[in-house]
Formats: C-alpha cells, structure tokens, sequence
C-alpha cells in the first residue's frame, strides 16, 4: 500500500471556501444518540465527533429541519435554541482539534410515523404510502399514507431549510449539506413513483426538481454556495420505499448539470445500495457516469476502502471519499490509512442502540498497540 506521500486520499484540497487537510469525509451517520427530550447534541456526540476530527471533513448525522422532518427516534435536530447550543459544543470542539464539520439538514419526508406528530400523518408530495418502516420509540413501525403537501406547506419546508441553514451557522459549522437522497423529502419530489403532483412541483422532470432549487436559492442566502454541499442517490431502489423507472437517471442527470451554476463546496453522491446489475435504466458506477457532467467537486460514498477510496481519486473519477462504518469503528481512520495499519471491525447491534457503547469507545492505534 502507499506511504501518506503518495496515498490520493491523503492529499489537501480546497471545497469552495474551505479547506481541507485531507480527502477523507466522515460520511453522514444516524446514531440515534440524541436522546433528551430537545434532540439536543449532547456530550456524547461532542467526544465522538471529536474523536474523528481527522477527518478532512466531518458531515454531521441528518439533523431534521423542523419537529415535522423526523422520522426516526432520538435523532438530532437544528431547528431549537437547545439544539443550537448542543451542536455549538461539537463545532467547538472539533475546531480546536483542526476538524472541520458540516451540518446534514434532513427532512425524511413520508418515512415517519404519526407517532412523531401527535397522531397526524407525516407530510410528504403525495399521498403515496412507501410502504417502508419508521425507527419509532415503540421500534420500527409500518408507514402510512402521507399527507400531500399544499403549495402554503411547501413554502413553510423552504423556509425551514432556510431557517435551519441559519442556524448551523450560528452554531458554528463549516457549512451545510442538504440531504437530498435516500429516499427522504427531496428524494420523493425527484421520483415520480412518490410525486404524483400536477402544479409547479410535479409532472415534468424540471418541475420533480423545483422544490429543490427552491431551497438551494433560499439556503445561499444564510450560508455562502461554497460552504454548501448536496447529496444525491441516483440508483436507489428498492429501499427506502423508492421505485426507479426510465426517467430516474435522467432526472439526476438534469440535476447535476443545473448544480453546475452554482458554485457549492461539493456534490455528495453514492453508490447503488443494492444490486442493479438486471435493471437496464439504472447506472452501477455513479462516479464514473457522473463526473464528466459535473465541473465541481465529487464526493463518492458506499464500500469504499483504501485501496478503492485511493484509486478512484487517482483515476479523477472523484475528488473525496466519503466513509461511513470504517469511521464508526476506527476514529483514527486517516492515522490508520497514513500508517496502512490494521482497522478495527464495527458491531452493528450497536449502531443506532444508544449509549456510549459502540459510539465512543472504539479504541484508537495507539491503545490497541499496548
């Protein structure tokens, strides 16, 4: 393997106004950790995000926009002067460590429950149940048909962004990616097997991908284009309630080659999540089909490891890797990539079960060498 020298990841690079120490994001990751009654970030995620302040770039779990964006339980928000308070901890300290950090702004769109709502049904483009489940405090409970969204509703969402783009700034990140894929809000507004819509937010491929330039316009506002990064999933199907068709692709494609006018600090997108191999209208190499159409930065996530993070950065197919389990489990994983040093295996029973364990009690090299 390379020395840190010659290793692509290990490189600085500049993201719009922001520059980084290396090519190694910490992917954006539910925890469910925020578990008081504000979904405020607490100690526990400051000690955990600072722990992996090595990062190049920390984007933050999605943190909902609003008490009508969540959908999963003990998951942080960025909409209350509680957990504005809880996230300025965190920046503080990943600052003071030479981190930089992001806020994911999060909206899940229909996959939630009425149980987050006081009973009232989750607000989504259409009325279209997704058939998936919601992370509830009574465990993982079955969708429901969501409630279409009038054009007031609509606008209400783009000021929230707006409002909560606002507020990372005043607690102190970096920037803000908008999370626009997995299946969440943005998501059920690009497809047409969850948009039904016959207004200014339905029908055509431009009109699926209004509401999210509508936000991107609003969110400048509060923070500058190159401290914003966006994220999108092209081939997801089959989870998260989403059923790609023909149009998927050139919908993204519409998209990013929009994104090319304004000058964000990168476009986040992933791999397929599942195996397409046997579905024709569906790309199975995002970063290779889309980095020709995009002028900025590329950011690629999904089963990413060194050797495969390192070639794919060489091979200018992207610019920045995205690491999400290889970061749950080794803090130091830009130290363990520098040395090509062993890494430490993830436990997934702990990945959303709260508490310290699994969270940040992963040892670091030096501990494991004594």
């Amino acid at each position: 393997m390379d020395n840190t020298s010659n290793q692509a990841l290990l490189k600085p690079i500049k993201v719009g106004d922001v520059s980084l120490k290396n090519r190694m994001v910490m992917a954006p990751l539910t925890r469910s950790r925020a578990e008081d009654a504000e979904n405020a970030a607490s100690d526990l995620h400051v000690k955990y995000y600072t722990q992996r302040a090595g990062a190049g770039l920390i984007i933050s779990e999605g943190s909902q926009v609003s008490k009508q964006a969540v959908g999963y339980v003990n998951t942080a928000g960025i909409h209350s002067l509680a957990q504005i308070e809880g996230w300025k901890k965190v920046t503080d300290s990943v600052h003071k460590e030479g981190g930089k950090i992001f806020c994911q702004l999060w909206h899940v769109g229909r996959i939630s429950h009425p149980d987050f709502h006081n009973g009232e049904k989750p607000w989504a483009p259409s009325a279209v149940n997704p058939n998936s489940q919601s992370f509830t405090p009574d465990g993982f409970k079955d969708t429901v048909d969501p409630h279409a969204m009038s054009l007031g509703e609509i606008k209400q969402t783009i000021g929230e962004f707006k409002q909560a783009a606002k507020n990372a700034v005043e607690a102190g990140f970096d920037g803000v990616e908008i999370h626009s894929s997995n299946g969440y809000l943005f998501h059920q507004f690009f497809n047409r097997s969850s948009n039904k819509r016959d207004d200014d937010y339905g029908g055509t491929i431009e009109k699926r991908a209004k509401f999210l330039f509508d936000v991107l316009e609003e969110v400048k506002k509060e923070v500058p284009e190159g401290r914003i990064g966006l994220r999108l999933n092209p081939s997801l199907h089959g989870v998260f309630g989403m059923e790609a068709d023909e149009e998927t692709i050139p919908t993204f494609e519409y998209i990013v080659k929009k994104l090319n006018a304004y000058n964000l600090a990168y476009v986040h997108m992933s791999e397929p999540f599942t195996d397409i191999s046997d579905i024709d209208f569906l790309i199975g190499n995002i970063a290779e089909h889309f980095r020709p159409l995009y002028d900025g930065n590329l950011m690629i996530n999904n089963g990413f490891d060194q050797k495969t993070g390192n070639k794919v950065i060489s091979d200018k197919k992207a610019d920045m890797v995205a690491y999400g389990k290889l970061f749950i489990a080794n803090p130091d994983l830009p130290k363990r990539f520098a040395e090509n040093a062993p890494l430490n295996e993830g436990d997934p029973d702990t990945y959303y079960q709260g508490g310290e364990k699994g969270y940040i009690d992963y040892p670091f090299l030096e501990e494991k060498e004594v």
